[in-house]
């Protein structure tokens, strides 16, 4: 993949992340912000997500409060973005740990290819 299209690919995802998590959880948010690369879930509960495009790489990069932090590269023949390391793609493990807080499910996978 080259990186314009690493590029286009990241930054729908983060678009969409945005929106189908800032429309699942307005309840629980404290605030949600996409600034260029770098999306921040700030959760009335305190917790900070960041999610972020590293183009070197081109991976996304995850740090989270309950799991810390993973490094995601885009499957094309999927359209997921799965982990570098071993574990859930991105857009389960936000599901999981984000369905937590909401205290039932965000539909997170089936928002995002919807989006």
């Amino acid at each position: 993949m080259d990186d314009s299209d690493f590029d286009r690919l990241a930054t729908r995802t983060l678009q969409r992340l945005t929106r189908a998590i800032e429309d699942a959880m307005e309840d629980v948010l404290d605030d949600i912000e996409l600034q260029g690369p770098v999306l921040t879930i700030k959760l009335e509960d305190g917790g900070t997500y960041v999610v972020n495009k590293h183009g070197a790489n081109q991976e996304i990069w995850l740090s989270s409060p309950k799991s810390g932090a993973a490094h995601f590269k885009p499957d094309p023949a999927s359209g997921a973005w799965l982990p570098t390391r071993g574990g859930e793609p991105l857009h389960d493990r936000l599901e999981t740990e984000l369905a937590a807080v909401l205290g039932q499910p965000l539909g997170l996978p089936a928002l995002i290819s919807a989006a």
